[in-house]
């Protein structure tokens, strides 16, 4: 191995520690099947002591067949050996000598530099790897630690640039929940949101699609958002009770709860807008869209950053590969796609405010640490502001972030026009009608702009909302499930005043029409018990005669129950025979015996049909697993056995060639 002496002989004690290798006469051997883990190639942290060949050639025989390669072979084992010692051929012939050798191939398999292993695979043997490799085990020193790309950055400046990421998440995940929980999003039938949706939220939240699905996947990792039924039975996306508590407390204390179950979770939102092997599209919330890798790769990345030298940050471009190269060292055997995952675990950390500039921020530390990032982040964020500061041009804008309920309240009056270090709110009929739709009256809504505002509020302001107020309610809208017409007022007004009809919820819109909140299936009977003779209107005003619909009744549940038993009482029948059956085989087995050829174990089996009763054979099935079996034999032709198997209780065929042992059972079956 092509790495210091002394690391080698540590290495060598913590295999030993492990049991991973142990100690021979003839030196160190590794444990069994430790070979067969160390599959792959070098970027899955094989080494390059391979098996040598059966008959192994010396140094010096490889370095002259080495020597007599053309360009192109030589190139050829290069790869191979870069690739992990294994390839493929196809059109190669593999007994060959070197002067028939047509191409690059079988130049290399006819100086034995390649040897072949069956179904068209060849393999370099251990002796040819060492001399490419000057004599070592690996390419470059296994010991040396690759090193990071950094730039210098100030701690401060990267605090700074992390807090307000944070922040903005925290908001961010804030307004897009509290919009669904008027506004919730449809869910699809395999339980993940849409791609309509899943734009429509990056549109509302002016991010782009990408850091929209983080913050959802956020909500639902934090237990934030779940999924549940409308009022039309269909699965919608809406925040859970969770949220509420949540939304009261601090921005430190809510990044804190969304930041840790980030740290844990499995999700994997940057696979969003891909598609899977299948070629189907990968949407937000998907089931599937998670690996158990994930923790691991988000723990270790921030680990690596955690151990940056004081000042020290990832540089721009560099800093990522070097990163992913030092992960790859210290831990060599993860799958292809942790390359990816490091990369999500950087993007995702810089969007939620553990990192920012590349460098780790220090409230994001004390969280990998353990402890409560509360007091570091709260001194990072700016105090949260009471008042706004509203222009005559119907814009109010906020000098910095709202308190939670004051940016509720005023975003239910206003619409948001742009996001910032300052937020701008725009008054509009629109979202003055909004408020009023919330039952708020012109009094409120005056009386809160005048207390929200450090300046006074604007003439046209008033007068927006007086005239929306003014023009509010001109048109009313209301339900009815069916209405009464008839050309007597008269027989209108006594049904009306009928001591028996407040339950059908009558209701008189001009003096020869009445309308009811009762549906007209239920409506007409009751009618009549009353006295009255109704008749069906058409919608084009003629009267609609109808004969009652046949009706049908569902399966009563106690027969679908009693069905639901039978089957239950049998499967449990059909295994206590099982359980049964291999008890009492268990019992009859013979404490040590001889296997049976296929011509004795058919002689024995004839003498068991002759004798009757049942007899304990042992069977071997087509996955090579031996199981004993009580059974009644009942015939033996063309090398199979007819038996009444006692596990299964039916009639089964055996092969006879398949049968260890026959044993003959005292009194029959």
């Amino acid at each position: 191995m092509q790495a210091d002496p002394g690391a080698v002989k540590a290495a060598l004690r913590r295999l030993t520690d492990l049991v991973l290798v142990w100690e021979s006469t003839g030196g160190l051997r590794p444990l069994t099947g430790v070979a067969e883990g160390l599959t792959g190639g070098p970027e899955a942290g094989v080494s390059g002591l391979r098996p040598r060949s059966a008959e192994p050639l010396s140094p010096s025989d490889v370095g002259t067949r080495l020597a007599e390669l053309s360009a192109p072979a030589r190139a050829l084992l290069d790869h191979v050996l870069e690739q992990g010692g294994e390839a493929t051929t196809s059109a190669a012939r593999h007994t060959v000598s070197p002067r028939e050798a047509a191409n690059p191939a079988e130049e290399l398999l006819s100086r034995r530099l390649l040897v072949p292993r069956g179904t068209g695979t060849v393999v370099l043997p251990g002796e040819v790897g060492l001399v490419l490799r000057g004599g070592t085990t690996t390419s470059e020193p296994a010991d040396r630690v690759p090193g990071l790309a950094t730039t210098a950055r100030e701690q401060a400046l990267v605090d700074r640039v992390a807090g307000g990421a944070a922040f903005e998440l925290v908001r961010r995940l804030e307004l897009l929940l509290d919009h669904w929980g008027t506004h919730p999003a449809p869910a699809l039938r395999s339980g993940g949101l849409g791609v309509r949706e899943l734009k429509a939220a990056a549109t509302f939240l002016h991010v782009d699609q990408q850091a929209a699905a983080l913050i959802i996947e956020c909500a639902s990792t934090a237990g934030l958002l779940a999924s549940r039924a409308d009022t039309d039975g269909n699965l919608v996306w809406v925040p859970t009770d969770v949220f509420d508590t949540w939304s009261a407390q601090d921005v430190p204390a809510r990044w804190s709860a969304v930041a840790r179950s980030w740290l844990e979770s499995p999700r994997m939102p940057g696979l969003v807008g891909s598609r899977d092997p299948a070629g189907k599209p990968w949407n937000v919330l998907t089931p599937e869209l998670a690996a158990r890798t994930m923790p691991e790769a988000r723990l270790m990345t921030l680990q690596v950053l955690a151990g940056l030298p004081p000042g020290q940050v990832l540089a721009a471009g560099t800093g990522v590969p070097s990163l992913l190269a030092r992960l790859a060292w210290l831990r060599p055997r993860r799958p292809r796609s942790r390359a990816d995952q490091v990369a999500w675990t950087v993007e995702e950390a810089a969007a939620l405010g553990a990192t920012g500039l590349g460098g780790l921020a220090s409230y994001a530390r004390v969280l990998l640490d353990g402890g409560d990032p509360h007091d570091t982040m709260a001194a990072l964020l700016p105090e949260p502001v009471d008042h706004v500061l509203i222009q005559a041009d119907l814009t109010a804008v906020a000098p910095g972030p709202l308190e939670s309920s004051l940016a509720r309240r005023l975003q239910l009056l206003a619409d948001v026009e742009s996001r910032g270090g300052a937020t701008t709110y725009r008054f509009t009929p629109g979202s003055v009608r909004r408020a009023l739709d919330l039952g708020w009256t012109a009094a409120e809504v005056h009386e809160f702009l005048g207390t929200v505002s450090r300046t006074p509020v604007p003439q046209p302001l008033t007068y927006l909302v007086d005239d929306t107020v003014r023009t509010f309610g001109a048109i009313r809208v209301g339900q009815a499930e069916s209405f009464l017409r008839a050309d007597d007022e008269t027989a209108l007004t006594e049904l009306l005043h009928h001591p028996k009809v407040g339950p059908l919820g009558l209701r008189r819109l001009a003096p020869t029409v009445l309308i009811s909140s009762t549906p007209i299936e239920v409506l007409l009977p009751r009618l009549r018990d009353l006295g009255a003779a109704p008749v069906v209107e058409a919608a084009d005003g003629t009267v609609r005669v109808t004969r009652p619909d046949q009706l049908r009744a569902r399966t009563p549940r106690a027969r679908r129950a009693a069905a639901a038993n039978a089957h239950e009482s049998a499967r449990i029948a059909a295994t206590i025979t099982a359980i049964r059956s291999g008890d009492r085989a268990a019992a009859s087995r013979p404490a040590t015996g001889t296997t049976l050829s296929p011509s004795g174990s058919l002689t024995a089996l004839r003498e068991a049909i002759e004798i009757g009763g049942a007899v304990l054979i042992g069977y071997v099935d087509n996955h090579g697993t031996a199981t004993d079996r009580i059974v009644d034999p009942l015939s033996v032709e063309g090398g199979q056995l007819t038996a009444r198997d006692h596990r299964s209780d039916d009639v089964r065929t055996f092969a006879v060639h398949r049968i260890t042992t026959v044993k003959s059972l005292d009194g029959p079956s």
